[in-house]
C-alpha cells in the first residue's frame, strides 16, 4: 500500500509542477490535445499506459 501512495504522490508532484511553473504552456498543450483525433488520443493513452506498466514492472523487479 505504501508503494501505491508513493506512486500517487509522485504523480501529484509532477502534475503540480506543470500547473505551478507553466500554466499558460499547459493551456496550449491542452488545446493541441483537444484538436487531435480521438483515435490518436486513445493510442497515446494506451502507449502511456504500457510505458507505465513497464516502468512499474522494472521498478518492482529492482526492489
Amino acid at each position: 500500500m505504501s508503494l501505491l501512495a508513493l506512486a500517487i504522490g509522485l504523480v501529484l508532484v509532477i502534475e503540480g509542477l506543470a500547473f505551478a511553473l507553466a500554466p499558460s504552456r499547459l493551456e496550449d498543450v491542452v488545446a493541441v490535445i483537444a484538436r487531435m483525433p480521438r483515435d490518436r488520443r486513445r493510442a497515446i493513452g494506451l502507449a502511456m499506459l504500457a510505458a507505465g506498466v513497464v516502468l512499474v514492472w522494472l521498478a518492482r523487479g529492482a526492489v
